[in-house]
């Protein structure tokens, strides 16, 4: 399948290079600068990403480009701009004013990077730095009032640069550019799609694994149930799918999600663990701590289950690429903003190696892939949960009371989105966005109740209590990499606040997080 790569300088934006390409369905994978893969023929192309750094550093990120330069299409965005003019003998220099936000891009000469751009449009700067001169060869195509050199290219060779961003949405026409780059100039032919994904996933999962036989952790969630199915395809009864009670699930999800996979011909076994999470949480309020807890108990309990099965050596996940770069960033560059349980959680010894064959898409992508292979509406389109489950929406500590409370305040909230009926106020689906939703839950992308760790003074009756605050959270993303908050209306927001103020012991005051990412994260730990 033609690819696209993409080199990650350390930008907190870089995933959105790869998700216009998806959008596009033109197959990317992206790799730290200094972790290039081997090129094959179905490399068609090579971006370079933005950076925090600044070129004339010290210490700044180098890159070997001489497999690449001339003999693949190639693009520098931003910091990839101002490395390919610095090392080719031009002049990067620190601007008097840092260029960011929105400007207005001029296109000055034809190029097939701008083919069918408009002579003006608004582009996103993020940068210090900029072009003073650029190097032999090398002449502008494009500039704005602040920036002479916004974009160039070389003669001779289909390399080209900007020092805007064209994966921002910002950039009104900055998906034009990239299909530009990734079709007229690469030569890709478009072809990833969910149905092809199966195919060739299938097909590496029956190489990989072969006759082994391998244990899957069930959540009940979209990309566990996806990996699930893609895994049976693959190896059908070597394939043992494990739903573990942790004892930080919501209320009644154990036995809900059990049955919900009645009647897909995996094999599902129920595992309580609850007793070995809780023990291994004792005393813990850091939530890297938390996370990494219940990532080795996890993989404790997996291979106590695997041990119990002749021939298991693979531990399969539904590891998805948010949980990938959140976890990981370039070293020393990309800050790491949490360990996911599946990636930063797992001890460096275990018996069991890990598959993931959900690793390089984003979770529309698996949403997509799931309808393809028919699993079933109320299983694809569940709002995603976390992995650490409840144990991240318990700031601090986690107790058997403070999981009662939870599930009882969550319960009331999730039910009362499900039963609030929006037809006609214009909210699209958040698994679909070409339909409109008819109820909360199905125009949210994700909900859920925070335990905050703090005591507000209120009045019941006649008397007055000192209890536990909860907040409201609900977001619409389409890939989790970024999120907007939903605007509840407020006989919802009334109405929730005085159900689980009246029904559940132990709070006495309800707030709503009207809170994006960025800044804040989806989860509050």
């Amino acid at each position: 399948m033609d690819k696209i790569l993409i080199l990650d300088f350390g930008s907190q934006v870089t995933q959105l290079i790869g998700r216009r390409l998806r959008e596009l369905s033109v197959f990317c994978e992206i790799y730290p600068y200094n972790k290039i893969p081997s090129l094959d023929n179905t490399v068609k192309g090579v971006i370079l990403s933005g950076s925090p750094c600044s070129v004339r550093d010290a210490n700044a990120p180098q890159v070997d480009l001489s497999a690449i330069r001339g003999k693949y299409p190639l693009l520098g965005i931003c910091y990839g701009a101002q490395y390919l003019a610095w090392k080719g003998g031009g002049a990067v220099e620190a601007s008097d004013t840092r260029e960011y936000g929105r400007a207005v891009l001029r296109v000055l000469r034809d190029s097939p990077l701008l083919e069918g751009v408009n002579r003006t449009t608004q582009v996103w700067m993020s940068h210090g730095d900029t072009i003073s001169s650029l190097p032999d060869g090398a002449y502008a195509i494009a500039s704005t009032e602040d920036v002479e050199n916004a974009a160039y290219q070389f003669d001779g060779e289909p390399t080209f640069a900007v020092q805007f961003h064209p994966e921002v949405y910002h950039t009104e026409e900055g998906t034009r550019m990239l299909s530009n780059f990734a079709f007229g100039i690469c030569g890709c032919k478009g072809d990833w799609t969910p149905d092809s994904f199966i195919e060739t996933t299938v097909e590496a999962l029956k190489r990989e694994i072969g006759n082994d036989k391998a244990i899957l952790g069930l959540s009940g969630g979209v990309d566990s149930t996806v990996a699930a199915v893609l895994l049976n395809k693959a190896i059908g009864h070597n394939l043992t799918c494990v739903f573990v009670n942790n004892g930080l699930l919501r209320k009644n999800e154990f036995r809900d999600v059990l049955a919900s996979y009645n009647d897909m011909g995996l094999n599902v076994i129920g595992a309580d663990a609850s007793d070995d999470f809780l023990g291994a949480l004792k005393g813990l309020s850091d939530p890297e701590d938390k996370r990494k807890a219940i990532g080795r108990v996890f993989i404790d309990t997996f291979e106590k289950y695997a041990s119990q099965i002749d021939g298991v050596h693979y531990l399969a996940q539904g590891t998805i690429y948010p949980d990938v770069i959140e976890s990981a960033g370039v070293p020393g560059i990309a800050s790491k903003i949490k360990s996911h349980h599946n990636v930063g959680g797992l001890p460096e010894k275990m018996s069991l190696k890990v598959v993931e064959p959900l690793r390089m898409l984003f979770k529309d992508e698996v949403r997509r892939v799931g309808h393809a292979l028919g699993i079933k509406d109320e299983l694809i389109n569940r709002h995603p949960f976390p992995g650490p489950s409840l144990a991240v929406r318990i700031i601090g500590e986690v107790t058997e009371e403070k999981l009662s409370v939870l599930r009882e305040a969550d319960d009331i909230f999730i039910r009362s989105l499900r039963s609030y009926d929006c037809t006609g106020m214009g909210f699209p689906s958040a698994s679909d966005p070409r339909i409109m939703a008819t109820n909360l839950y199905d125009a949210i992308w994700q909900a859920g109740v925070i335990l905050l760790p703090v005591r507000s003074v209120g009045v019941m009756g006649d008397e007055r209590t000192y209890q536990n605050p909860v907040a409201l959270r609900a977001v619409v993303s389409t890939d989790a990499m970024t999120a907007d908050w939903f605007p509840l209306p407020y006989d919802f927001l009334r109405d929730v606040s005085n159900e689980i103020i009246r029904k559940v012991r132990g709070v006495n005051r309800v707030v709503y997080d009207i809170s994006s990412k960025p800044p804040a994260t989806i989860e509050w730990e």
